[in-house]
Formats: structure tokens, sequence, C-alpha cells
């Protein structure tokens, strides 16, 4: 299970306080990382928690035993960081959420298996918010034995348009 992911956003509290309307929960200052950082707490058993740093914060180890650093970075508008979040609001209400942020957002069926609502942050961090209904699609789909008989059955092909990337 994860406790916590961080990403970037021009806005980070505000990013957080809608990240932590999706869950219900808390968005509060995030000092350890810096100045204009930010957390939004979901307020469940697990304390998970998004933290949302400005863009191009980087994170760096630091000597010894102290904790890693935030420095600022290259402030690029996309990547490869996205995660998925469980909400208890239905899919209309996630995307009202969406649009009054002016965010792009639309509902996608993964692989056929799962649906998502595939949010863009600020236009450029993508987020997969899964209502109840989209939580429990998700649960059957995806599961180890399930993940085996994919690749035994071979790969799905790109997205039109995609280019795979090499390792």
């Amino acid at each position: 299970m994860l406790f916590h992911v961080s990403i970037e956003a021009d806005h980070p509290s505000h990013v957080a306080e809608v990240l932590a309307e999706f869950w219900g929960g808390t968005a509060m200052p995030f000092p350890p990382v810096g100045i204009g950082s930010w957390v939004a707490f979901a307020g469940d058993d697990r304390a998970t928690m998004i933290e949302v740093y400005p863009r191009g914060t980087e994170l760096h180890p630091a000597e010894g035993e102290a904790d890693a650093i935030g420095i600022e970075g290259e402030r690029r508008r996309f990547g490869s960081t996205h995660f998925a979040m469980a909400t208890s609001l239905e899919a209309g209400q996630v995307l009202a959420i969406a649009r009054r942020e002016n965010w792009p957002a639309k509902i996608c069926h993964r692989g056929g298996k799962f649906r998502v609502v595939e949010i863009w942050i600020e236009g450029c961090q993508m987020v997969e918010v899964l209502s109840a209904e989209m939580q429990r699609e998700y649960l059957s789909a995806v599961t180890i034995p399930n993940w085996r008989r994919m690749i035994e059955q071979g790969l799905p092909p790109q997205a039109a348009g995609s280019t795979p990337v090499a390792a």
C-alpha cells in the first residue's frame, strides 16, 4: 500500500485543497519540503496524503542522517508520474469539480476493463479519480492472475498515435 505520493503544481495550496475535496479531507501547508509546499490529507486510518510541491521542486539526498532536501529545478509541464485515487463522490461530482477548476477531465475505460475519471490538474498533471463503482471495477480487473493472463495472451496494442518509450 502507498501512504503518500508527491506531485508538483503551479499553485500547490489550491491543488492540495481540491485533492482534499475529492477525499472529504483537509489541506494544510507542508513545511518539510519548503515554502509553498502543501499536503492533502485523506483523513483515513492510514494517514494517506498527497504532497504538492511548487512546480520545479527537485528532491535530493542529504548528507548523513538528514532528510532529503527540496531545491528549485526545471519547471517542466508534463511528466510520467500520475496516480489513481479513490473518492466517495460520484463520477459526475468529480467531473463537476474538474470543470469548476477548468481542468480537462473525462471518463476513460482503461483497456476495456475498468473506468476512471482522468483529470489533468492545471492542464498537465494526470490523476485518475475512481468513484465507488469504478473502484470495484478496478479491484476486480487489476489482480496478479489477471495481469499474468494479459501477458500470456499478448500485451494490448499501443494506443493510436502513441510511441513506445524504450527503457
